[in-house]
């Protein structure tokens, strides 16, 4: 017979399993979690509009000197 598997939630150093949080503590977790998986999904985005503008910025620096050396 197969065991049912518990996931063990850690909270601030402290071992938790979902049979011991309520119902609302239960949609709290969710919530960080959620909330974690944005965080990291902007840092992700952040990393690639940074990325973007530097090299937008390096492009209109060539330019820009490639136009003096040209006069």
């Amino acid at each position: 017979m197969a065991k049912k598997q518990t996931n063990t939630i850690t909270i601030n150093g402290v071992d938790y399993t979902e049979d011991q949080l309520t119902e609302s503590q239960k949609v709290m977790v969710n919530h960080v979690a959620d909330l974690d998986r944005k965080i990291g999904s902007a840092s992700f985005n952040l990393d690639q509009l940074k990325m973007g503008r530097m090299a937008f910025m390096n492009a209109l620096t060539v330019s820009l000197e490639v136009k003096e050396a040209a006069e």
